[in-house]
């Protein structure tokens, strides 16, 4: 599978940027530019009070609700997390794993994100399983090296069979929410490198027809370099997104 017919894949995650009263005008502004879209797949990761209302907004339109985080249990004593098991009860479809700053603020590591990715995939959701940079965790290795590492960590026990719902997502944490991206040659280095270890891990034809996402610092202005390179295939946006006009050029900017 090549990358024209990966089908682009582009993301907002509002993290909890969103108080209630924003979410109905921002799905007033999106949800009509959405209908009938077939060449982009588009998603909205949000805080979980918001995805009953999201989902219901939705319906009948190409726009999937994403999780911003799951736990890796179904149910039990774990206050303040979020179940897969809910999760998909209630129509969710996707859900962000292993985001830096989850790593950063809540001490998420490579066996909690393989845990978590696990727990999507035994209740029927699709995994954004998030790579990063972060070098301080893993002392002195270079940087493609701290990648690998978490790709398989990430991927342990998952099988061929359930790596085809999974997406991929590099953001190499100096430039999440610094206004400073990677480049796209950096971007697509580092995608190359995932999707070979994919096929290392799998085959070569799985591996190609998995999604790779760039995210950190995405814009209008910076996300076209990155949506024409060969191995990625979509964004993951944070700060641009939010601005309801703004992620919708994304969305125009990702059709090939």
């Amino acid at each position: 599978m090549s990358a024209q017919s990966r089908r682009p894949f582009v993301v907002a995650n509002w993290k909890i940027n969103m108080m209630p009263d924003q979410v109905g005008p921002y799905l007033d502004t999106v949800l009509p530019a959405l209908v009938g879209e077939t060449e982009v797949e588009v998603g909205i990761a949000a805080q979980d009070l918001y995805l009953s209302q999201m989902l219901q907004a939705a319906k009948g339109i190409p726009l999937v609700i994403v999780g911003e985080n799951s736990h890796w249990e179904d149910d039990g004593a774990f206050t303040g997390e979020t179940s897969p098991k809910a999760l998909a009860a209630l129509g969710v479809e996707y859900v962000l794993i292993g985001h830096f700053e989850r790593r950063k603020f809540f001490n998420e590591t490579d066996e909690t994100v393989n845990l978590k990715t696990l727990a999507a995939l035994r209740n029927g959701l699709k995994p954004i399983v998030d790579l990063d940079e972060d070098l301080s965790a893993y002392g002195h290795l270079v940087p493609e090296k701290v990648i690998l590492n978490q790709l398989q960590a990430a991927l342990d026990g998952v099988t061929a069979a359930e790596m085809a719902q999974v997406t991929i997502a590099y953001e190499p944490t100096w430039a999440i929410g610094s206004g400073s991206a990677a480049s796209a040659d950096q971007a697509q280095e580092a995608a190359a490198l995932i999707r070979q270890s994919l096929a290392n891990l799998y085959n070569r034809d799985l591996a190609n027809s998995i999604r790779i996402l760039y995210g950190g610092s995405v814009t209008p202005k910076n996300a076209p370099a990155f949506l024409c390179q060969q191995d990625i295939d979509g964004i993951l946006v944070g700060k641009a997104a939010l601005d309801p006009r703004q992620f919708l050029t994304l969305v125009d900017q990702a059709k090939k």
